[in-house]
């Protein structure tokens, strides 16, 4: 008889922070910051000679971590490869918090993920179905057509995007404009994963920002996307976290008047529309307040 599976809902993690996995010093550093996912990761931050290492040093850590086993989570190497069964069969033994899973072609990886984490999990003694997943949707031109097919994917609780594998997919020279930008076809990308995400019910995160150093721009471009409707952003130094943890947190004001609507509507039950501030508010006016209570652990 099947057991039933636990469902995870959309996860509220704000920053992301990708550590190489190889690096015993820059994990043991990234733990101790105040980034709410910690990526260990064996894809893009490690050479294809040292991957043997990376595995035996991630799984080590992750054994000697379990007080932060929830936030530990490991990106794996894609499934075009040849070493995705290698990492998972490594890491899973030490049970980490979730995987990243990149350069995907379609859900059809996903749920070919799902598999493999089952069989590990059953053979691990882990609950089947716990380890979460999230889920690098934009990285090969395939998946570009796909954004919007996560709807009931196993396992994932966010999607993301990435630049640098789409522009070579793509044969792009560059993925931004004279100004820094992105240009078209990657803001394409960074909206068609906010739908993707939305229409699948789960948490959108937002890419790095590659120039770890400029943190002025890092806070305008991460206040832009939390008014965009993303939850959170990938991160690849522990500078970026407290920028991206107080950008994509509401601020006392954001709740002061969120509660305020809802309040108000609480007062007038029935009502459609209603007065305020010399303008009209309407029911999805109460349900953005709403949401954002939910996102400060008030709702």
């Amino acid at each position: 008889m099947r057991h039933e599976r636990p469902r995870h809902e959309p996860i509220a993690a704000r920053s992301w922070l990708f550590v190489p996995g190889d690096s015993e010093s820059k994990m043991a550093k990234a733990v101790k910051s105040e980034a709410d996912i910690v990526l260990l990761d064996l894809e893009d931050a490690v050479a294809p000679e040292s991957k043997a290492v990376a595995r035996a040093t991630v799984a080590e850590f992750l054994h000697r971590n379990p007080e932060h086993r929830e936030r530990l989570w490991v990106r794996v190497n894609p499934f075009d490869g040849t070493h995705t069964l290698y990492d998972l069969a490594s890491v899973m033994p030490a049970r980490p918090g979730g995987i990243m899973l990149p350069k995907v072609y379609g859900p059809a990886d996903v749920e070919r993920l799902d598999h493999s984490l089952s069989a590990l999990e059953v053979a691990n003694g882990i609950e089947e179905g716990y380890t979460r997943v999230i889920v690098l949707i934009t990285e090969t031109a395939e998946a570009m057509a796909r954004t919007q097919d996560y709807k009931g994917a196993p396992r994932v609780v966010a999607l993301t995007w990435g630049a640098e594998d789409l522009a070579d997919a793509i044969g792009a020279s560059t993925n931004t404009n004279a100004d820094g930008s992105y240009a078209f076809t990657f803001e394409m990308a960074r909206s068609l994963t906010l739908l993707g995400a939305a229409s699948a019910g789960v948490t959108p995160i937002d890419t790095i920002s590659a120039d770890f150093r400029d943190l002025a721009a890092l806070q305008q471009r991460a206040q832009a996307m939390r008014k965009a409707g993303f939850r959170g952003m990938l991160a690849i130094h522990p500078a970026q976290v407290p920028i991206i943890n107080a950008a994509f947190s509401p601020t006392e004001a954001e709740v002061a008047e969120a509660r305020a609507i809802v309040d108000l509507f609480a007062a007038n039950p029935g009502v459609g529309a209603i007065g305020w501030k010399g303008g009209m508010l309407d029911r999805p006016h109460l349900a953005r307040a709403q949401r954002l209570l939910r996102q400060a652990g008030l709702g």
